[in-house]
């Protein structure tokens, strides 16, 4: 019989096929290469400025142009596709990020995280479409609950790619939830706070509990009170 393998060895199975899982997930829809319209939008140029950005606490280090190359890449790949007839600039600033760093399974994993502010502007007139610059809180795909980090199973280029996808996601959310600024019905707005709910957890990267999981707060009992519990033998 093949001896059951170490559980450390078991949880790191479990992040990596939850890692696999993680990065097919929440993209799929960009195999369409004609999504449905919003409104008369159409991208004409893609900016993003990261020099001002802030690291995060327990986090690999990663360079601006490195963030602007990848957003760059993501947002281009996303916002790309819509045809419309009306010309935008997305104008994207990266304020902050979280690499996560490797930790152990169930004991400690920090998360990725991005933290961008975007505005829109009309090309035909020149100005912002929008009241102020939308900030958006960007956190990786992977998760066990809020067990499982990034930190574990991908590498710095890799964490990247996966910010930078999912910040291009909700850049398109944004826009879909203001999609009267584009010609098209507006949205109702309880629907559009739903649409968005998720981008709106404000994260301060100058305290390293506010970019870490929730932790476990259940008591597990003791050995002796477990031995207690049990009933006594006659």
């Amino acid at each position: 019989m093949i001896p059951a393998p170490p559980a450390a060895l078991r949880a790191i199975a479990l992040t990596g096929a939850l890692a696999l899982l993680g990065a097919c997930a929440g993209h799929a829809d960009l195999e369409d290469a004609n999504p449905d319209p919003i409104g008369d939008f159409r991208m004409a140029h893609n900016i993003v400025v990261a020099s001002s950005m802030q690291r995060g606490p327990l986090s690999r280090e990663a360079t601006p142009q490195e963030w602007q190359e990848a957003l760059t890449a993501a947002i281009d790949e996303r916002l790309g596709r819509f045809d419309g007839e009306r010309m935008y600039h997305i104008a994207t600033n990266v304020d902050g990020y979280v690499l996560a760093v490797p930790g152990i399974p169930i004991v400690a994993a920090p998360r990725s995280l991005l933290l961008v502010r975007v505005n829109v502007w009309d090309d035909s007139t020149g100005e912002i479409i929008n009241e102020s610059p939308r900030q958006l809180t960007i956190f990786e795909d992977i998760s066990g609950g809020t067990l499982i980090s990034s930190g574990l199973t991908q590498s710095r280029e890799e964490q990247m790619e996966n910010l930078a996808r999912n910040a291009a996601r909700s850049i398109q959310t944004w826009l879909e939830a203001n999609r009267d600024w584009f010609g098209d019905d507006p949205v109702p707005e309880e629907e559009a706070e739903d649409m968005l709910a998720e981008f709106e957890q404000d994260v301060d990267l100058d305290d390293p509990q506010d970019v870490e999981p929730p932790r476990r707060t259940r008591r597990y009992p003791t050995a002796a009170e477990r031995s207690a519990e049990l009933p006594r033998r006659r």
